[in-house]
């Protein structure tokens, strides 16, 4: 990742007093030269029917091994921009085309008013106007992401995976998968994600908010996901969304860690 270019992003949005006002409108010889890098964009103008046509044109260029190798590279290299293209192949791999409808006897939507989109836990709306996709990809390079299930941040970031240049997956990727692997296997029937997020800790070079995305990025690609066992004690943690429901005794799934990691495990 070319670090002018990052360095214009990232204060474009973070300061050391942390968020900053977005501007109103991008212009001058830094966006310029930020978007030439594909780290910043013009706004965005585009329907939801458009959007899942990209998106399905993108499935043909990714694959699971693709995200999986992205993901596993992110973990020593700590490019955490690298991460989440693995939820956002989960959350698009097996939506049908279609085009965006509001039924009007819809009455139990989660994420959006268009069921297809709901059904798989996608935010999505009709269409998009000067939709701002550079504070999106500032999360992604500084968290790893944030708006993870949001249709426009999913098309984003597998177009950006094929642009990216990642690197070979090493024996110290693969050493700390499995101990991010052992760290939900260690972790009591009634824990919560803020209990793993602390297991954790010495696992990876990371910080608490990259720790909190993985968790997240997991929980959407169906490896910490909820089974059908009794919820112990209050509900998860007001901090996340898709991981808010795991406990400890959900483990993991181990056909997903395969689906993604299983080359190389």
């Amino acid at each position: 990742m070319d670090k002018k270019a990052k360095k214009i992003l990232t204060t474009t949005f973070w300061s050391a007093q942390g968020w900053k006002n977005a501007p109103a409108s991008y212009s001058g010889d830094d966006f310029e030269y930020a978007k030439a890098q594909n780290l910043m964009f013009d706004p965005l103008t585009i329907t939801h029917d458009e959007l899942i046509q990209r998106i399905q044109a993108l499935h043909e260029e990714v694959a699971a091994e693709r995200v999986g190798a992205a993901f596993l590279h992110s973990l020593s290299s700590r490019r955490v921009e690298l991460r989440s293209a693995l939820s956002s192949f989960a959350l698009t791999k097996n939506v049908p085309g279609h085009t965006y409808s509001e039924s009007p006897v819809f009455e139990h939507r989660r994420t959006s008013a268009c069921p297809e989109c709901d059904q798989a836990g996608l935010q999505s709306e009709k269409s998009y106007v000067d939709h701002d996709l550079n504070i999106l990809n500032f999360e992604r390079v500084k968290w790893g992401g944030v708006r993870h299930n949001w249709l426009t941040y999913c098309w984003m970031d597998l177009y950006l995976l094929t642009r990216e240049n990642i690197g070979e997956v090493t024996r110290e990727d693969v050493d700390i998968l499995r101990n991010l692997l052992k760290g939900v296997d260690d972790c009591e029937p009634e824990d919560h994600a803020r209990k793993l997020e602390k297991r954790w800790k010495d696992v990876l070079a990371s910080n608490k908010a990259e720790r909190d995305q993985i968790m997240e990025i997991w929980a959407y690609a169906g490896i910490l996901a909820e089974q059908d066992t009794p919820r112990k004690g209050r509900r998860g943690d007001t901090d996340f969304f898709a991981v808010d429901g795991w406990q400890g005794d959900d483990g993991y799934s181990r056909e997903s860690v395969e689906k993604y990691f299983g080359k190389w495990l």
